[in-house]
């Protein structure tokens, strides 16, 4: 029988896989970012908020912080590899507005996240402690990385289009939250159980959102908003 650390370790590296899945499913939406030339209706906060996500993930997988996490590291460093790049497309179609708001955005989670690393180290000399902090903190970052798609959902329901909700990326979300759950519930961490159970709840309810606005939305119009798009993005980066 498959004891329970080395089937931790085959739902830590499937969870890898996904969560590959989710981290390239932006791909399709960089790609049209950087043929319009613009980022059009996208927005930046899921790839700003994920990027502090992966940060703290990666932390709390460190042996010196929580042992027997290397999966976490490996998914997380792998992430924050690819939400940067994202961040950086992003920041250079971008007009003058959004690029203050992404390179204020970042600055800080950068010098947050220094200040956890110290205090983390300094304070703090027993793995139970180091773990509980970074756990709570990664918590709240997960819970906002699951937020930041509320603007992309309000979005929709105004609208009654899904054109600016990628498909994918909701469909990642959800599994990516439910594979986790798995992982945490084989050798109980609390820590990240509770945000992947968000996870899973915010992906469900993306598809669902998916599934009543599909008919509704107007792919038809997609040359021309790539148009009138490119036109907006040549006359702001003339103003910036």
């Amino acid at each position: 029988m498959t004891d329970i650390k080395t089937a931790r370790t085959i739902v830590g590296a499937i969870g890898n896989v996904i969560a590959f899945g989710l981290y390239s499913a932006p791909i399709p939406t960089m790609v049209k970012i950087c043929k319009m030339k613009s980022v059009a209706e996208f927005k930046p906060d899921p790839y700003i908020a994920t990027v502090i996500n992966c940060m703290m993930w990666a932390f709390y997988g460190l042996p010196f912080v929580t042992p027997d996490n290397i999966l976490v590291i490996t998914n997380n460093g792998v992430g924050l590899a690819m939400e940067l790049v994202y961040v950086i497309i992003f920041f250079t179609f971008a007009t003058s507005p959004v690029r203050k708001k992404i390179t204020i955005a970042i600055v800080i989670e950068v010098l947050f996240m220094a200040v956890v690393v110290f205090c983390t180290l300094y304070f703090l000399h027993t793995t139970k402690q180091r773990s509980m902090l970074v756990g709570i903190l990664c918590i709240i970052f997960n819970v906002i990385m699951y937020a930041a798609p509320l603007t992309a959902m309000a979005q929709v329901i105004k609208t009654k289009s899904v054109k600016y909700m990628p498909f994918s990326l909701s469909l990642a979300n959800f599994m990516n939250g439910a594979i986790w759950i798995v992982y945490s519930c084989l050798k109980f961490d609390l820590y990240i159980l509770i945000p992947n159970v968000l996870g899973c709840l915010s992906g469900i309810i993306q598809l669902i959102l998916y599934a009543i606005y599909y008919k509704t939305t107007n792919w038809k119009d997609d040359d021309e908003d790539n148009e009138n798009s490119n036109s907006n993005a040549e006359i702001e980066h003339s103003q910036a």
